[in-house]
């Protein structure tokens, strides 16, 4: 008897769940436009929503080059036939966004509909990922977020993700091989967090591997901070050409800080 009942009490928890996900993955509409990019094989890619919250137009609007391999019926062939009605699909594992609208003066302007993938969804919560709605889904379609690809930066020990984590990974290509790279060189289940400083940064495993060639042995946060003041290799050969053998990395950050060096 317990046990049914604890079978019963676990099924209205999963439906309680999948029941609020379904309630926030609403269709989202805009308006959409394509145009030619400076790119080769890329597009200027443009969506605005419409109405927002507090009643204004626009509030929420994404404007970026994007690879024409990500459209399906469509190509640049399109943008020159004018007066054409195109339908431009990204069609994605979070979802499906439609631009539909007419070709003028090499652009195609009209109305986008973004459908949310539900079963993306419920893959995510037995991935243990939650906090999901139809805007972010959006933005998952558009940068292709997969699965896989999730599931490989757990593989590679990534530590502390999360669904805006996820997100943020993808668009600084955050992977599981430079995870892996990191982990090689002895920065094991970095957190999610400082693998995007990492590569927001530029820290990279060819850098690491010079420090070290000259008897340092930066932390992450010693990496990071070297990056951004520009405590690169060549900069320490230069102090060491003019006879600072033996300084520390705090010493050189503050030489960076302070343009001592010059």
């Amino acid at each position: 008897m317990k046990t049914s009942t604890l079978f019963i009490a676990a099924l209205i928890i999963c439906s309680s769940i999948n029941i609020h996900a379904d309630d926030r993955l609403e269709t989202l509409h805009g308006s959409c436009s394509i145009a030619p990019a400076v790119k080769p094989d890329h597009v200027q890619f443009k969506l605005e929503d419409g109405l927002c919250e507090n009643g204004e137009r626009h509030c929420n609007t994404n404007d970026s080059d994007m690879p024409l391999s990500n459209f399906t019926g469509f190509s640049l062939a399109n943008l020159r036939q004018d007066g054409a009605r195109v339908d431009a699909v990204i069609a994605a594992e979070a979802g499906k966004l439609t631009c539909s609208g007419t070709v003028r003066d090499l652009t195609l302007t009209g109305d986008f509909t973004f459908v949310p993938d539900a079963a993306f969804v419920q893959r995510m919560h037995q991935m243990g990922f939650s906090d999901f709605d139809s805007r972010k889904l959006e933005a998952y379609t558009l940068f292709h977020v997969e699965t896989s690809w999730v599931q490989s930066l757990q593989a590679a020990g990534v530590k502390n993700i999360d669904s805006d984590k996820i997100l943020a990974m993808r668009i600084f290509k955050v992977d599981a091989p430079f995870a892996k790279s990191m982990a090689d060189l002895g920065f094991p289940n970095l957190s999610a967090e400082k693998l995007i400083a990492f590569k927001i940064h530029g820290v990279n495993p060819d850098e690491v591997k010079q420090y070290r060639a000259m008897g340092y042995q930066p932390t992450a946060d010693d990496l990071i901070q070297m990056r951004i003041f520009k405590v690169t290799p060549d900069f320490i050969h230069h102090m060491k050409d003019r006879g600072f053998n033996n300084l520390t990395i705090a010493k050189l950050v503050q030489i960076r800080i302070f343009n001592l060096a010059d």
